[in-house]
């Protein structure tokens, strides 16, 4: 590495795979955290998937769609000439700043980061520096390493620091099954930028939150029981939590059936489809804005094994200085709860954490917005995650 320039690194990610408002935020936040840093950022995507939500009859093949995208939606955050779209799914074109460039970046780099451990690692990849996993769904990898299968073996192999949004995991309380001891998953969290989320909109009345309603795979056995994926296991506990208050609640929602919506407004629920406003960054943005917080639940494998995941979706709410009720995961071992944030196991915590809030709303906005400044602050969270990794920062 040239003295005297910056240190190179190179961002994997899955923008075209997910092209809606929730990733892309989630993604900006690490490129722009990381080029605070003092770091020469480069996105990357290298994962050879089909692009699927940018074909039609006539484009089959939609790399060109797909790289458009990318470079109309990293050209916001101002790294219109710092991406790479690698279309080996296709004719293997590169698109963006090229092949050169990019694997002289990949090369020269201090650091490559597989976002969401998304892309299955190539030769080109793995550099002098330190190639590091960031797991932003747990459990699935844990258990597969518990059960010897071989090409998670090989995968985790492959990276020289492994990072979990399982900030739980090795608690006493946490029943997934800790990696064997060459795997040492490490916790980390949600990095924010949390003046993108600042006086964006007033709040509104409604508690809302973005979900997918029904994904039916995924499914994990473990220990002898079925572990689910879909959200709605979860949300069915308490779907008649809109009758048991005059607080209004507003599910946006993808992947349900028209039937799934006439259940849900008979039970008092307001239901958005989520695709008319998440796949535009700043429409997403808004719609948390205009919310009067957030409450959700999560996924029944991470509350009934208490793997600690915490939602990215979750930390911006409070970024945007909305308090957020969640089901608990274990997170609440490791993030302040109480004031601004709250989790809950049952209908009475959900109940007690909604009345607590409309008390005194706005202590508890100012509450959530200084758990975003002190807990998810992307130069805070990623230069930890960095220098656990063994990535020197810019001096």
């Amino acid at each position: 590495m040239n003295v005297g320039r910056q240190p190179v690194i190179v961002v994997l990610g899955m923008l075209t795979t997910m092209p809606v408002g929730g990733v892309i935020w989630q993604t900006a936040h690490y490129l722009v955290g990381l080029k605070r840093l003092g770091f020469d950022v480069y996105y990357a995507e290298d994962h050879g998937m089909h692009p699927a939500m940018f074909t039609d009859e006539q484009d089959l093949d939609g790399s060109e769609k797909a790289a458009a995208f990318v470079a109309r939606t990293l050209e916001r955050f101002d790294f219109g000439s710092r991406w790479s779209y690698h279309a080996w799914h296709g004719n293997g074109s590169y698109y963006g700043v090229g092949q050169t460039a990019i694997k002289r970046a990949f090369r020269d780099s201090a650091a490559v980061i597989n976002l969401h451990g998304g892309t299955v690692p190539r030769p080109e990849h793995r550099t002098a520096g330190a190639f590091i996993y960031v797991e932003t769904d747990p459990v699935a990898p844990e258990i597969e390493l518990h059960n010897g299968l071989a090409a998670t073996r090989d995968f985790m192999d492959a990276h020289t620091a492994h990072f979990t949004f399982g900030e739980n995991l090795g608690a006493a309380d946490c029943k997934v099954p800790l990696p064997p001891g060459r795997y040492k998953f490490l916790p980390t969290r949600q990095p924010v930028i949390t003046q993108w989320w600042q006086n964006i909109a007033a709040p509104g009345e409604r508690f809302t939150t973005i979900a997918n309603w029904r994904q039916p795979r995924r499914q994990m056995a473990f220990g002898g029981e079925i572990y689910h994926w879909s959200k709605h296991h979860e949300f069915l506990k308490f779907i008649d939590l809109p009758q048991r208050t005059a607080q209004e609640f507003e599910l946006a929602l993808s992947s349900y059936e028209p039937t799934d919506q006439t259940m849900l407004e008979a039970q008092g629920w307001k239901v958005q489809r989520a695709l008319e406003f998440s796949t535009e960054p700043d429409a997403y943005r808004l719609y948390i804005a205009r919310s009067r917080g957030e409450w959700t639940v999560a996924k029944d494998q991470n509350v009934r094994l208490r793997s600690g995941w915490f939602s990215d979706r979750a930390a911006t709410y409070l970024a945007a200085a909305r308090p957020v009720v969640t089901q608990e995961t274990g997170f609440s071992n490791v993030l302040p709860t109480g004031e601004g944030l709250f989790s809950f196991t049952t209908m009475e915590e959900a109940l007690n954490a909604i009345e607590v809030i409309n008390a005194d709303y706005k202590h508890h906005a100012q509450s959530a917005a200084q758990i975003a400044r002190e807990e998810f602050e992307a130069e805070t969270v990623l230069s930890k995650l960095l220098q656990q990794a063994g990535v020197s920062l810019p001096g």
